[in-house]
């Protein structure tokens, strides 16, 4: 099962004070809009978002259809795809993405010890 591009989203209280703090470890902006409260931040391979008041929890995100430097690669397996797959292995979702549309969509899951992981294809 190949998820796509793995990053770690970030809840954080304060983007510009993030922004720099991660700058200084050496990650450069990626993509996103400070102005809408979120930024993707790229380090070598490393891939974290910066999300101010968007959800509570720090997630674990993958983005099928990307590669890490969010270019579309082909082929990938659609997010609709792997929620079936998902669903048959017994996996429990906290939100589905609709199966009967085609293109974006997300869908939540919750590991065991209650850390999200959110499947977000942009294509």
């Amino acid at each position: 099962m190949n998820l796509g591009a793995f990053s770690m989203s970030l809840n954080v209280k304060d983007i510009q004070k993030s922004k720099e703090f991660y700058e200084a470890l050496g990650f450069e902006t990626l993509g996103g809009d400070i102005n809408q409260n979120w930024l993707i931040l790229k380090n070598g391979s490393t891939v974290i978002g910066l999300f101010q008041g968007m959800f509570e929890k720090n997630m674990l995100t993958f983005n099928p259809g990307w590669n890490q430097n969010a270019e579309n690669v082909d082929p990938f397996t659609d997010v609709r795809d792997l929620q079936k797959e998902l669903k048959a292995k017994g996996i429990t979702f906290e939100q589905e993405a609709d199966e009967t549309t085609e293109g974006p969509g997300h869908f939540t899951i919750v590991d065991p010890d209650g850390n999200p992981i959110l499947v977000d294809q942009h294509r």
